[in-house]
């Protein structure tokens, strides 16, 4: 008898997540999601669809060893008029490395009768016919019922006719598709109860679409109901509105319904790294305020909320983020308490005692600060050298004694509009007096450039050190182009980390240096460096 408890995982990334507005995956891109999705202990792994695209044909045609998940193939039942062994696209489908496939067909009696304008009854054998044919080339077969709940609402006798069917020919899961993300929870619970009393739950699977903003809740409706496999995709990427998060999904399962998922609790507390490995891939600036994984998930900022979990985490956070591999942050800004800033002490290694005047004396500049712009809940790494600077204990690795940006506007020898920026820098690093110039395609990126150039024979710990996101911010609109600017920095190394750091100004570029000397300095103190010239 199948393990009711166990939720089967099935992550369809590289199909549903590859039809995201913007998102165009490499083979590269492919074989590294797969690769990861593998490690964490993903029960199946969609590669694509086949015969679709050549990005596709090529990762299908050398796809990674699995240690553990399965991998599949996406297509289509065959075609009306062609038997299934003489139908190309099926042919394609099951002909791959692929040993489990995925197809897709029809539920909805009104696509049945106006898009594809064939009988009913001979489309349901189209379907028995496929998912037949299909199990004697794969060792696994599956029906992705398409637009099913429409066509359950529209037709409930002619939906279960084409799912049952599919089952009895072999499918080994039939899976409810809500296509275009309209259902809500309680109609999903609904109708998937309704299913499992036709195909036992332990065949029935739940793939949802996030048009409602409902997704992951209308999967876990779909399991409550008896379904016992789950599909999404990393991050809820997807057509339209996405799909449902399998980010969010993992640790909703495992965590608070407590469904066995296949995975050990080593590899539920990877799920932070796997959604940043994917943003990365994808060059995209992650959701803070994502479920579970965001860098705001368990960030904390009311000073009696901090109180509070200082004393019991239970009071303010449902999980403990390290489950999940995230980390609780306590935020400092002009709303915290004395509790907020002696917990954020305690956070970057500072031990100190709550009663010191420090502790009054930095909250009293952390209030003045945000008065004039300053906003330290999203900038760390700015906030904890003020707070080090206060403590005496960061170094000045070096001293801008002057910079200068200029900006150019003209025609290239090919005829092309282009706009370059030149920015000159003069340091003091190491008793000596250090003048460079840097060219970029804007005037941060050039100071960026010039300032490296002036350090980098000084520290090489600059060297995997690299500008990922900036942002600028116009404070005072009233004041139109003289207005006060913030400009927030978020810098990253080899070693993985990321941190932010911010400058205020009515000057953008000065603002944009000052959040980036923060972003070098902290660099070069987290990595312990020691200060050029000084035995």
């Amino acid at each position: 008898m199948a393990d009711d408890n166990r939720v089967y995982l099935f992550d369809t990334t590289l199909r549903d997540g590859a039809q995201t507005q913007g998102v165009d995956f490499s083979v590269a891109d492919k074989v590294a999601i797969a690769r990861a999705l593998d490690d964490i202990g993903i029960d199946y792994i969609e590669g694509g669809w086949p015969g679709a695209n050549p990005t596709d044909d090529r990762f299908f045609a050398a796809p990674p060893a699995f240690k553990r998940s399965k991998f599949v193939a996406f297509g289509m039942t065959r075609r009306a008029g062609r038997s299934a062994s003489n139908d190309p696209g099926l042919n394609a489908l099951v002909g791959t490395k692929a040993r489990t496939v995925c197809m897709v067909g029809k539920t909805w009696d009104f696509h049945v009768d106006v898009a594809l304008e064939l009988g009913r009854t001979e489309y349901v054998e189209m379907i028995a016919d496929s998912v037949a044919y299909a199990k004697t080339r794969a060792e696994e077969v599956m029906f992705d019922a398409e637009h099913f709940f429409d066509g359950f609402k529209a037709n409930r006798d002619y939906a279960l006719t084409c799912v049952r069917e599919a089952y009895a020919a072999g499918a080994r899961w039939v899976v409810l598709c809500d296509t275009n993300g309209g259902t809500l929870p309680h109609e999903v619970e609904r109708i998937v109860g309704e299913v499992s009393r036709e195909i036992p739950g332990t065949a029935l699977g739940i793939h949802t679409h996030n048009d409602t903003e409902n997704a992951v809740a209308n999967t876990l409706a779909a399991v409550k109901a008896g379904a016992r496999q789950v599909q999404g995709t990393i991050n809820g990427l997807g057509e339209r509105c996405g799909n449902a998060n399998m980010i969010a999904l993992i640790p909703n399962l495992a965590l608070k319904m407590g469904f066995n998922v296949g995975m050990s609790a080593e590899k539920i507390a990877t799920l932070t790294h796997l959604s940043r490995l994917l943003d990365e891939r994808l060059n995209i600036v992650p959701n803070r305020s994502a479920a579970y994984v965001g860098t705001r998930a368990f960030a904390h900022k009311g000073g009696l909320h901090v109180s509070a979990v200082e004393k019991d985490p239970r009071t303010y956070e449902h999980i403990d983020p390290e489950l999940v591999g995230n980390q609780r942050i306590i935020v400092v800004s002009d709303q915290a308490g004395r509790s907020n800033v002696v917990a954020r002490f305690r956070q970057i290694g500072l031990e100190i005692d709550p009663k010191s005047p420090d502790v009054s004396r930095l909250l009293e500049i952390v209030k003045e600060r945000e008065a004039n712009g300053y906003a330290y809940d999203g900038a760390d790494a700015s906030f904890e050298l003020l707070a080090r600077r206060e403590l005496h204990t960061v170094p000045d690795y070096f001293a801008l004694q002057s910079f200068r940006v200029l900006a150019e506007r003209r025609w290239n020898a090919k005829g092309d509009l282009i706009t370059l920026s030149e920015a000159t820098v003069k340091l003091d690093v190491a008793g000596r007096r250090v003048m460079e110039v840097g060219e970029g395609n804007g005037p941060v990126n050039a100071l960026d450039q010039a300032l490296r150039k002036a350090l980098l024979p000084h520290y090489e710990a600059l060297a995997d050190m690299t500008l990922v996101d900036f942002k600028v911010r116009i404070l005072d609109s009233a004041g139109g182009t003289a207005a006060v600017t913030r400009v927030m920095i978020e810098s990253e190394d080899g070693a993985g980390r990321r941190w932010s750091t911010l400058g205020v100004s009515p000057n953008i570029i000065d603002a944009a240096y000052n959040a980036l000397y923060d972003a070098i300095t902290y660099k070069l103190f987290r990595d312990g460096a020691k200060v050029a010239g000084v035995a």
